[in-house]
């Protein structure tokens, strides 16, 4: 589904250019549950990123369903990320006046559509917060801030999630209701990309990947 062909990425810093990916041959097939692992500043984030077509690589090809996206206008990489992809993030990035339902909602607002009667409520209680619904996140826990940002993530029903570091601010039990969603949308038919620190979580992804200075490890 997503595959990458020699891709690299550099930034410039003053007259100094850093290269986050240096040479990545990377495939990942429809309905995989994929754990990319490595210490901080290998690229993980980076992969991510171009992954879920938020920024494009400064060499290589970056293809998507078959199509090449790195020559795709902004527009429609907007159009893409909007209908087949869905972002967590570890910062769960909520509204802090909006409550479950309408953050779960928020997407919807960029995209113009009507969600089917009742779709925002079945996300929120399949996450778990179906008492929490109309609670705003300063009312809520790290791991109920983070399970919202799930459901919002699905509202577009995405093919892809993928989720960086989702796991980060939570405590071992909290961390292990969010991977637990993660499985249930991977057994669910749905493609899922996660960016971990934790050696246990990503041992039982489906599969693992190592990155280390930009570049996969054998």
């Amino acid at each position: 589904m997503i595959s990458l062909r020699q891709v690299e990425k550099s930034y410039r810093r003053g007259a100094e250019i850093v290269w986050a990916l240096r040479g990545i041959d990377l495939e990942i097939e429809a309905g995989e549950f994929t754990a990319v692992i490595g210490p901080s500043g290998a690229g993980k984030t980076t992969l991510l990123h171009i992954l879920g077509c938020l920024d494009l690589p400064s060499g290589g090809e970056l293809h998507f369903d078959g199509v090449q996206v790195d020559k795709m206008r902004d527009a429609e990489l907007v159009a893409l990320r909007r209908q087949k992809i869905g972002f967590i993030f570890q910062q769960f990035y909520l509204i802090p006046g909006l409550s479950v339902l309408d953050n779960i909602a928020l997407p919807l607002l960029f995209s113009k559509k009507k969600p089917p009667e009742g779709r925002i409520e079945e996300l929120a209680r399949m996450v778990g917060l179906g008492e929490r619904m109309h609670h705003v996140p300063a009312q809520l826990s790290g791991g109920e801030m983070q399970r919202t940002a799930i459901a919002r993530a699905l509202v577009n029903n995405p093919e892809v999630i993928l989720a960086d570091e989702p796991t980060g601010n939570l405590d071992s039990a909290n961390s292990e209701k969010i991977f637990a969603i993660l499985q249930e949308l991977h057994h669910s038919g749905l493609t899922v990309i996660m960016i971990t620190h934790n050696q246990e979580l990503a041992n039982r992804a489906n599969r693992m990947i190592r990155i280390k200075d930009g570049i996969i490890e054998v």
